[in-house]
C-alpha cells in the first residue's frame, strides 16, 4: 500500500513539475555570427542591447571561431537539439548553405544577415545593401585614382554573397572610367593569409596603384602589409568596415576611406524581429522580406566624429 501512495506520489509530483518547467522557460533566440572581429563584436553589442529590452527573452551570440562552415552546422544543430525558438546567421558559404538554411527554417524561423541568400527559406534578410556598398567603395577608388589605374582587390571568400554584390557594386561605379580590377585575392577568412596575399601582390604585380579590402579585416593586413613595405605613397587603400585600425588609418591619412555598415544594428533589429514573429506578430517581416540597413563613406573630413560615435556603441 505505502509503495502505490510512493508511485501515486511521484506521478502526481512529475506530472506538475513538467508542465510547470515548460511555462516557466522563456524562449530562445540565438545569434551565428562570423569568425571575431570587431564587426561582430559591434552586432553582439546590438544583441545585447535588444536582450535588454526583451526580458521575456533568452538571447545568446555565438562566434563561429574558426571560420568553418561546419563549425556552423554545428552550432546550429545543438541549438536546435537544445529547442531554440529562432535563429540569425551570418552565412560563410551562403552557396553551399542553402540546404542548411532551408532545413532549419522548415522548423524555426532564419534571420540571413550581412550576407544574403536570395531564394531561399529564410525568414528576412537584415543588413547592408551589398551592391550599394560596393559603389560606395568604387567611388573612393575614383577619387583615389583620378587618372586612372589597376585595382587588386582582397576577401575571405569570392564566391560568398556579400563579396560578390560589392565586386558587381565596385564594377558598376568603374564602368567608363580608366581604371580597371586586375584580380581578386582570397584568404578563406585566415588573417595571415590575408596579409600574404598582400605582400605577394605587391612584389609581383608593382603597377597595380590601389588595394581595397572587401571585408573587415582585410582592411588592417592591407594598412599593415603596405605600411611595412614603405609603399604608403605609391599604393592608395580602400576598406569596408570599421575595424580600429582601419579607422586610424583613415584619420592618419594612409586609408583613403572605408565603407561602413552598421553591424550594431544588424544584432539589435534581427533580434527584435525574431521576438516579434515568434510572439505572433507576423506583420513584422516587410513584404520584401528585407530590411536594408544603409551604409556609409567613412574619410578624413569625418573619422573622427564616426569614431566618437563607435565608442559610444561600444559601451552599450
Amino acid at each position: 500500500m505505502l509503495m502505490k501512495k510512493t508511485i501515486c506520489f511521484l506521478l502526481l509530483f512529475t506530472a506538475l513539475l513538467g508542465p510547470g518547467c515548460q511555462r516557466n522557460q522563456k524562449p530562445t533566440i540565438a545569434f551565428i555570427a562570423g569568425a571575431a572581429t570587431d564587426f561582430w563584436t559591434l552586432a553582439e553589442n546590438g544583441c545585447n542591447q535588444a536582450a535588454k529590452e526583451l526580458p521575456e527573452y533568452n538571447v545568446i551570440f555565438k562566434y563561429t571561431t574558426d571560420g568553418a562552415t561546419e563549425e556552423q552546422k554545428r552550432l546550429i544543430e545543438d541549438l536546435l537539439v537544445n529547442n531554440v525558438s529562432g535563429i540569425v546567421v551570418s552565412p560563410l558559404d551562403p552557396v553551399n548553405q542553402s540546404p542548411l538554411i532551408d532545413k532549419t527554417a522548415e522548423q524555426i524561423p532564419v534571420i540571413i544577415t550581412d550576407s544574403d541568400i536570395p531564394g531561399s527559406k529564410r525568414l528576412c534578410y537584415v543588413g547592408t545593401s551589398n551592391i550599394d556598398a560596393g559603389k560606395s567603395a568604387g567611388q573612393l577608388i575614383k577619387e583615389a585614382l583620378p587618372a586612372g589605374g589597376k585595382v587588386m582587390l582582397f576577401v575571405g571568400k569570392s564566391d560568398a554573397q556579400n563579396a560578390k554584390e560589392r565586386i558587381a557594386g565596385i564594377e558598376a561605379a568603374l564602368k567608363g572610367s580608366n581604371i580597371t580590377i586586375a584580380g581578386v585575392k582570397t584568404d578563406n577568412i585566415d588573417r595571415v593569409r590575408a596579409k600574404a596575399n598582400v605582400n605577394d601582390v605587391l612584389v609581383s604585380n608593382p603597377e597595380i596603384n590601389c588595394f581595397v579590402g572587401l571585408w573587415s579585416y582585410n582592411g588592417p593586413a592591407i594598412l599593415n602589409a603596405v605600411r611595412e613595405s614603405n609603399k604608403l605613397e605609391q599604393v592608395k587603400i580602400v576598406c569596408f568596415d570599421e575595424e580600429e585600425e582601419t579607422l586610424q588609418g583613415v584619420k592618419k591619412g594612409d586609408i583613403v576611406g572605408t565603407v561602413v555598415q552598421q553591424p550594431y544594428e544588424f544584432g539589435y533589429q534581427s533580434i527584435h524581429l525574431l521576438a516579434k514573429y515568434i510572439s505572433g506578430n507576423k506583420n513584422a517581416v516587410p513584404a520584401g522580406k528585407q530590411i536594408i540597413i544603409p551604409a556609409t563613406i567613412i574619410n578624413q573630413a569625418n573619422v573622427d566624429a564616426f569614431i566618437a560615435k563607435m565608442q559610444t556603441v561600444r559601451k552599450k
